[in-house]
């Protein structure tokens, strides 16, 4: 892992592609390498998403080509269109007897605005966003899906938000976080650091409209996890957004986390009960480091 990398690209086989339209919206498209494991869970009441049940433990597919984070709220779910026909081209995807299906989930923000509502990223965008996916350190700030992204609405103070991105290292286990911060709440440091000046503990919300919400994190590390171990890292993310952004996992925000393991072709754990339950521990906490750190890293300007 690179030292001058310090995003979620510095994880070995990730690679991160944004489409960006300045001052409007945006897509962010993260590519893994084959024969990865996959998970994620919702845990805000307004979620915009596609192809994430089959995610879930028990599901027959474990894996994905790529995760689309992208604005334009429920039109922004077609961005995924142009990643899934640009993956089949290169013959990537789960074998069929019609050909390659491409693993794509995809989870929207909703950053649509009054005098432009027909303004959202594409097919286009995301086949774009694709193309440009490189193992450089993540843009961070107003860019790609962060473009439109905005926090602290909770209180009728609305300002920008973004993607932040970042990594942590606990143990032998490294985790990169990216998160996209279109939050109702007031963002915080891991710290308790006060970001965008919300009070530490949110009074009664003026309501939001519903919806209009939502922060995405992906998770990806190079260390063997199954699905199962996974959700351990997921569950300890989802403390990480509790902790940096207040209030959270509302009705009116779509909160998700996405996890990849993308491990080496040689895993030279000795496979032991008590080194697997050490790493999902380590792997837990760098993941709600990174998840902190990400977030804050999403007000880079």
């Amino acid at each position: 892992m690179s030292r001058n990398n310090t995003t979620i690209t510095a994880i070995p086989g990730v690679t991160v592609g944004h489409w960006t339209q300045p001052d409007r919206t945006g897509c962010t498209v993260l590519r893994f390498p084959s024969g990865n494991t996959a998970t994620c869970e919702v845990r805000g009441a307004a979620p915009g998403t596609r192809e994430t049940a089959l995610l879930a433990p028990g599901m027959t597919v474990a894996s994905c080509d790529a995760i689309v984070l992208t604005g334009g709220s429920a039109f922004g779910l077609a961005v995924g269109d142009g990643v899934m026909a640009a993956l089949r081209a290169e013959g990537v995807g789960f074998e069929t007897a019609g050909g390659v299906v491409p693993i794509v989930p995809v989870a929207v923000i909703f950053d649509l605005v009054e005098d432009a509502p027909l303004v959202h990223p594409t097919a286009t965008s995301g086949a774009t966003a694709l193309a440009a996916c490189s193992r450089e350190p993540v843009s961070q700030g107003l860019v790609g899906a962060g473009t439109g992204a905005t926090v602290s609405k909770w209180r009728d103070a609305r300002q920008p938000g973004g993607l932040g991105s970042a990594v942590a290292t606990v143990g032998d286990v490294s985790v990169g976080a990216l998160a996209v911060v279109n939050a109702t709440g007031d963002l915080f440091s891991l710290a308790g650091d006060a970001l965008t000046g919300g009070p530490h503990t949110p009074d009664a919300p003026v309501h939001p409209a519903a919806g209009e919400n939502t922060t995405l994190v992906v998770l990806a590390t190079a260390t063997p996890f199954t699905g199962g171990q996974l959700s351990r890292l997921v569950v300890r993310a989802h403390d990480a957004m509790g902790a940096c952004i207040r209030p959270v996992h509302t009705r009116v925000d779509g909160d998700i986390c996405f996890a990849v393991s993308c491990p080496p072709d040689v895993d030279d754990s000795d496979g032991s009960p008590g080194e697997a339950d050490a790493r999902v521990d380590a792997g837990g906490e760098a993941a709600f480091a990174a998840v902190g750190l990400a977030i804050a890293n999403a007000l880079t300007r």
